[in-house]
């Protein structure tokens, strides 16, 4: 079997090695470039590290890219997002063999040789060196605004990584301050520093990205991207209103969530828009940024190895035909209002929608097996590429969300909750529900306090986010425990009904053992511990 793993070592031997674009490394006469003469180059000509740029964010929809052809789960960011959605409360499915999320559900991914733990380092990991890639190669003190947007970006895609190796490898930072995370790599880090490199702690790993996010801000300054597959200072406000809001700096994290929104112009799914199966096109109103994908991306070639495959109803010609239907669990369908358009998000007992028409449940019902436990709950939320049409487009080219206004409005909320300002993050949350999620345009109330708030703020991220790969991260960042049965209801198939209490062990993932054999920095004892998966 071809090797896969990728250790931090050999990506930064790579980037040592190659430098930005590999041409630019080696004379004529075949003498070396010193690091001045390539940023004299780029500085001269920027266009030369644009292939850097869009091969940083190409890494998000890799084909195959970690793990190589064997892993229908390895399509980048997207299922990463279905990693951690298969290990909350609110996302069962089928216990088949198809499911290639099975083991996140049942936690038999927290093993530290387990291919699993090596794609949620490497997929991280890798990106950091892209983005490292780029930072060495340009002058920081450039003002070249091309560059200058060039380092932005690539400063914004690194916080963007840590901040999730930081909340998968260890607990949630308040608390946590200097519990060990994870070791942090830069474009100053050199390859025998790399080879030798503990876990720096949780601290200083959220400095940095804080560090990173206040710079990419001000070099995005004016940047204008091509399109919502790039990030700009919208996008970066937005990352750093996520960052705050794990670290309770509550003011800083509402007053960065509202300069996203201001800044970007976007504004969330109206009624009408929210009320037919949606969320595949980056250019709908609601978009900050987005993996965009197109039908001629290696995964969307693929057929099976892609989002629609594993998540999007519609698109039954992927593992969704073969029966791994996503659900929501019951105990979380039950507490959405009936007036609320987002309960037709899901199939309800009568397996009725009103964003489904009758030819498609007609097609459902010939590809669902008994073994495939179609039926109530079932999602339609992921709308088919271009929208459904009557029947759908069976070509799984949706784009996938990464930032989109209606988090932001949710972390303003809960920023303004927590930070002596209940009143108006009531408000907030009242005129988001009531005018674009309720049928009637009213009938939400909010409650009042912030302990209360949060509370609810919660309830309305585990509905709106559904799906998107928030959920994991809102239970670590809020302590709470894994609860898939309560009052003896769940959706969840009987090999994981099971709860965790907030902050077990098990909820960590574990440091690859690729990493450790090649890091002579962490040692066995400085891993996470190690635990059997829950019982039902």
């Amino acid at each position: 079997m071809k090797k896969t793993n990728i250790y931090i070592v050999a990506l930064l031997s790579i980037f040592f090695v190659l430098g930005c674009n590999d041409f630019l490394d080696v004379l004529p006469e075949g003498g070396t470039v010193t690091e001045d003469q390539k940023n004299a180059a780029i500085e001269a000509n920027p266009g030369l590290l644009a292939a850097d740029i869009a091969a940083m964010n190409a890494n998000m929809i890799a084909y195959c890219g970690i793990l190589g052809p064997s892993a229908h789960n390895d399509f980048g960011y997207a299922a990463a997002c279905l990693y951690m959605d298969s290990n909350g409360a609110d996302m069962p499915a089928a216990n088949l063999g198809y499911n290639w999320f099975s083991p996140n559900s049942n936690y038999s991914d927290r093993v530290y040789t387990s291919t699993r733990t090596t794609f949620m380092w490497n997929l991280f990991y890798k990106q950091i060196a892209s983005a490292n890639i780029v930072l060495s190669s340009v002058d920081p003190e450039t003002e070249n605004p091309t560059l200058r947007g060039y380092m932005g970006q690539a400063l914004a895609v690194r916080a963007f990584d840590y901040l999730h190796l930081a909340q998968l490898f260890q607990f949630t930072y308040k608390g946590h301050e200097q519990a060990k995370c994870v070791p942090i790599v830069t474009e100053k880090t050199t390859a025998e520093e790399a080879a030798n490199n503990p876990r720096a702690t949780v601290e200083d790993v959220y400095k940095l990205i804080i560090d990173d996010l206040n710079k990419s801000i001000g070099l995005l300054d004016g940047f204008k991207r091509l399109d919502k597959g790039y990030i700009d200072q919208s996008v970066a406000y937005g990352l750093r209103a996520r960052a705050n809001l794990v670290m309770n700096n509550w003011a800083a994290a509402a007053n960065d969530a509202d300069s996203a929104l201001i800044l970007s112009g976007a504004v969330p799914y109206t009624l009408a828009q929210a009320s037919a199966p949606a969320f595949y096109d980056a250019n709908d109103r609601n978009v900050l940024w987005a993996n965009i994908i197109t039908e001629n991306n290696d995964i969307v070639l693929s057929g099976i190895i892609n989002m629609p495959s594993h998540l999007c109803t519609f698109y039954t010609d992927g593992y969704i035909g073969v029966g791994v239907w996503k659900k929501i669990n019951k105990p979380l369908y039950d507490r959405i209002s009936a007036g609320d358009i987002r309960k037709q998000w899901w199939l309800n007992e009568n397996l009725q929608s009103t964003l489904v028409s009758a030819p498609v449940y007609d097609e459902w019902r010939k590809t669902a097996t008994a073994e495939s436990d179609f039926g109530a709950y079932t999602n339609v939320k992921f709308g088919a590429d271009g929208g459904t049409g009557g029947l759908y487009n069976q070509t799984p080219a949706q784009d996938w969300f990464l930032m989109r206004a209606e988090e932001l409005i949710l972390i303003r909320a809960e920023g303004l909750a927590l930070s002596s300002n209940p009143a108006a993050a009531k408000a907030l949350l009242e005129e988001f529900v009531n005018k674009n999620r309720m049928v009637n345009g009213s009938g939400y109330v909010a409650p009042s306090g912030p302990d209360a708030l949060q509370e609810e703020i919660w309830l309305q991220r585990r509905i709106e986010l559904w799906g998107e790969g928030f959920s994991f991260f809102d239970i670590m960042r809020l302590k709470k425990p894994v609860t898939r049965v309560e009052n003896g209801v769940t959706s969840f198939p009987d090999a994981w009904q099971f709860n965790i209490p907030a902050e077990a062990p098990i909820l960590r993932w574990l440091v690859p053992k690729s990493e450790i054999e090649a890091n002579a920095g962490i040692r066995e004892e400085d891993n996470n511990e190690k635990v059997n998966p829950p019982k039902p």
